[in-house]
């Protein structure tokens, strides 16, 4: 087959004949989709101020509370609750529609910053990170649901890009304005200035998806099938596994295999039961899609996680210059999504999500080249600006194929499914690489100065970066997998 040539996978690329040649093209900022569009690219901007200037504020935070042992769980705490909701968001968003699920999270999410704002101890900050992660579920697989009714075919990668790009300003803002907040007012006034946003999301977007994307699909006004509680049942399981599996990798005493095997005997199954047949094994097509998914997400948010940490306990940086070393990553974020969206790319989506992986597995393995003193410190900016236009190309990507695989009764419940490997792969990662880090000292980690070199051995970065690298390249072979067999 011609490079050139359609395939199945693909997203329609094909021009609209039907419209007269001098009607201007239907675009996500025309008149029916422009305060509809504005309003969930202001969801999603909300949920990425949250991302870059809680990251941001993380290490001070951790340390401050006296938690620096625990810092994966901050990060993991968000993504095992983040799974339940997700399930519950789906059903909820298939058999209702979307309004109800997005209203609920965006009031969890807030609740999940007061609380981490106000905690006085690490596990008090773990639970509000953990609530947020419930808030975080149920708003993402709802904006897919409302994408795929709001939305033609056509313009659903545009909507994607858009997302995308909803992350440069705060990818460029949220670090300097977190590390300003941290450094002269405290950590806790990062967390506690968010929620004012909530606002205007509520406002601008609400009423558009009331209107446009309410009620459940073929009945308008009335309700679906009730939820499926076998599905609810799994949602716990693997929230409640993930967490166990993660307290046991953090503890690391022999006592701790016990919540470590019953997190396993319970993640597995629930996990196999919510995810495509396949998955695990990268069936071609829906499957490979999921999967690859989880490997692009978990191996980069997994290794990002501990950047900041990085730079601000092995080269002195401080919480501002840290978390703006990740600035760059939005904008190229955002260029890859735009580079996908366009429809002269839609030939070629499966070779650039190939180029994608390749690249963010390259820009994990430099990043822990900056524990040699020797080399810059800008060096982790470039790498991580690389890798970031490569999880552009991957990410939108695998959200346009699931929207083009999933018929308008299943979005939901696709969705769910892409956003659980997506997480999921997040919390077992993060509790890998944390295991890793703590085992190696990385719970005593200090910023060695001329007078205290106490800094944890850089060993303790390097098992997290690397292997991560790994999966990352793993996820290139996935990418070839993508089409469905033919008939």
């Amino acid at each position: 087959m011609s490079a050139l040539e359609p395939r199945d996978t693909d997203v329609a690329y094909i021009p609209d004949r039907s419209r007269p040649r001098d009607e201007p093209a239907d675009t996500v900022l025309s008149r029916s989709h422009r305060s509809l569009s504005i309003g969930i690219v202001s969801v999603v901007l909300l949920i990425a101020f949250e991302a870059t200037a809680v990251g941001t504020a993380m290490p001070v935070a951790a340390r401050e509370l006296d938690g620096v042992s625990l810092y994966a769980f901050a990060f993991s705490g968000f993504f095992t609750t983040s799974l339940f909701g997700m399930v519950l968001s789906g059903q909820w968003s298939d058999r209702r529609g979307p309004l109800g699920p997005l209203t609920a999270g965006i009031g969890s999410f807030a609740l999940g910053l007061l609380l981490s704002g106000t905690a006085r101890a690490m596990w008090v900050f773990i639970l509000g990170r953990a609530v947020q992660g419930l808030g975080g579920g149920l708003v993402i697989v709802a904006l897919y649901v409302v994408v795929s009714r709001a939305y033609p075919e056509r313009l659903r990668p545009s909507i994607m890009a858009a997302f995308a790009a909803a992350w440069v300003v705060p990818s460029i803002v949220g670090p300097l304005a977190s590390g300003a907040v941290t450094e002269h007012l405290g950590w806790r006034w990062v967390f506690l200035g968010i929620p004012v946003l909530v606002v205007f999301p509520l406002a601008i977007a609400l009423p558009q998806i009331r209107r446009r994307a309410a009620g459940p699909v073929g009945e308008p006004g009335g309700e679906q099938a009730s939820f499926d509680l076998r599905r609810i049942r799994l949602a716990l399981g693997i929230s409640l596994g993930a967490g166990l599996l993660q307290y046991a990798a953090q503890d690391l005493r022999w006592l701790s295999l016990l919540p470590g095997v019953a997190g396993a005997a319970l993640l597995a199954p629930a996990a196999l039961g919510l995810l495509p047949r396949g998955t695990y094994r990268a069936a071609r097509g829906l499957p490979s899609v999921v999967l690859l998914r989880g490997v692009a997400a978990g191996s980069f948010i997994a290794a990002e996680s501990f950047v900041p940490l990085m730079l601000v306990t092995q080269r002195g940086l401080s919480p501002t210059l840290a978390g703006f070393s990740l600035a760059a990553g939005g904008v190229t974020w955002a260029l890859g999504s735009w580079v996908q969206s366009r429809p002269r790319m839609a030939p070629h989506r499966e070779r650039l999500m190939t180029l994608g992986m390749v690249l963010v597995a390259a820009s994990i393995a430099a990043a822990p080249s900056v524990l040699i003193d020797a080399v810059p410190v800008w060096t982790v900016a470039v790498a991580w600006a690389f890798g970031c236009f490569g999880m552009g190309l991957v990410i939108a990507s695998t959200s346009v194929l699931l929207l083009r695989l999933s018929a308008p009764e299943e979005a939901g419940t696709n969705s769910a499914a892409l956003q659980i490997s997506d997480a999921l792969s997040n919390v077992v990662l993060l509790a890998a690489g944390g295991a890793a880090f703590a085992a190696l000292g990385g719970g005593t980690v200090a910023h060695a100065t001329a007078t205290a070199g106490s800094a944890s051995h850089p060993a303790a970065f390097a098992a997290v970066f690397l292997p991560m690298a790994g999966v990352a390249l793993a996820g290139a072979w996935v990418t070839r997998r993508l089409r469905a067999e033919s008939k």
